[in-house]
């Protein structure tokens, strides 16, 4: 662990503020841009396709489907549709692969696949003699537009679908959390959540519980519109003050192996910037009764993202300072940590899924993750698998090493035993 360089995956021609890997066609899809500040930086959505090419992870832009004048701040998949946040809307848009000719400049957006020599990708624009189109094309059309934030902010600031994607929740800077029914997207609760920006939030697998952080310090569980609890993670940790720390991210998770089971993870960030920063703080707590099981300090650097594998077994943390590092749930340790991976904010992260498509990249390794800052660089963190013993062989050896202390105690003093 330390500091290290991670190549990179992809390069886009705009700053990147999301990430989401589409579980049915492995596709990447990312997005940012320049907002609507004349700035000439463009505003977009790409979407990657990732593969192995003589055992190296190549990713190639396989669709660039324009969004200008606004930026792509926050995405959520729900099968074939993205839940985009730009500005103070939520913009539902489909996306299809078909076979054939890309519809010339129809559909949105530039298609065709870009790839550079030795893997690595380039970005749409950039020429390049490799560059050439798969016979799998894509197609990007608008199925929606709500707005979901009235502040003068005008930001939605996280949105998320329910497991059954018949919900689809959204937070705003208005401290309000909306609730719609999809696909109609008829709004079924609006609600004022917190004091200010809603910073995170998610729903629990059953669609029960949701969870909302914002920066009025608070972590609330709701159902349905009603307010179930509140959570206070700091209360049997000694010398910490009551507005000291801030809720800054929240995920459900499932436990490998116990099918009942569900955790939630928070993490909490100091309120205020110092010259030597106190610690982060990861927390796991019953996804039931929402009591917390354990809370470990996760370094000094300011926790920006927060995100959680399939299974349930890591979790991926992003810094504001560019760091990213992936900790084993069960006990929150951490695995793997490169110190500035990103030249700046590290601003989401998503695991690859537990699929077949997802496998296949994954090839030797025991877990991946995307990384997007706003450097424009999308990274891919690899955990290779981890050496593990039989439980035979590690009694045999203890056995065997028992034997050999006996015996040399009886060489050393004769009538020991």
């Amino acid at each position: 662990m330390g500091k290290r360089r991670v190549p990179d995956l992809y390069r886009a021609p705009f700053p990147l503020y999301t990430v989401g890997v589409h579980r049915e066609t492995g596709l990447v899809i990312t997005a940012g841009g320049g907002g609507a500040s004349k700035t000439g930086i463009k505003n977009g959505l790409h979407f990657l396709r990732m593969e192995r090419v003589d055992g190296q992870l190549t990713a190639s832009l396989a669709h660039s489907f324009d969004t200008d004048p606004r930026a792509t701040m926050s995405l959520a998949l729900g099968g074939d549709v993205i839940a985009a946040g730009q500005d103070a809307s939520c913009h539902l848009l489909r996306f299809k692969e078909r076979s054939g000719k890309p519809p010339g400049k129809g559909g949105g957006g530039d298609q065709g696949v870009q790839r550079r020599k030795g893997g690595r990708s380039q970005a749409a624009g950039d020429a390049s003699p490799e560059t050439h189109n798969d016979t799998t094309q894509i197609t990007v059309e608008s199925v929606g537009e709500v707005q979901t934030d009235f502040s003068t902010d005008a930001l939605q600031k996280c949105v998320r679908f329910s497991a059954d994607l018949n919900l689809l929740i959204t937070g705003g800077a208005d401290g309000h959390v909306r609730v719609w029914e999809y696909p109609a997207m008829k709004k079924k609760f609006d609600f004022k959540a917190h004091e200010g920006e809603v910073e995170d939030l998610d729903i629990s697998p059953d669609n029960k519980q949701l969870v909302t952080v914002g920066r009025d310090f608070t972590c609330c569980v709701w159902r349905n519109d009603q307010l179930a609890t509140g959570l206070r993670w700091h209360e049997n940790i000694p010398n910490i003050p009551e507005k000291m720390y801030r809720y800054q991210a929240c995920r459900f998770a499932k436990v490998e192996d116990k099918a009942e089971a569900l955790r939630l993870y928070t993490v909490q960030i100091p309120h205020k910037r110092d010259r030597r920063p106190p610690p982060c703080y990861l927390t796991k707590w019953d996804g039931r009764n929402f009591l917390p099981l354990l809370t470990q300090p996760c370094g000094n650097e300011v926790i920006s993202c927060l995100a959680v594998s399939d299974s349930g077994t890591f979790l991926g943390l992003g810094t504001v300072t560019g760091s990213v590092a992936i900790y084993i749930s069960f006990s929150l340790q951490k695995l793997y940590y490169v110190q500035e991976a990103h030249g700046i904010v590290v601003t989401d992260l998503a695991f690859l899924p537990d699929t077949p498509q997802g496998r296949t990249v994954l090839g030797d390794n025991e877990m991946a993750m995307l990384s997007v800052a706003v450097d424009s660089r999308c990274k891919m963190h690899v955990l290779p698998n981890r050496k593990s013993f039989p439980v035979w062989l590690v009694l045999l050896l203890c056995a065997l090493m028992v034997v050999g202390v006996i015996f040399l105690l009886q060489q050393a003093f004769p009538g020991f035993i």
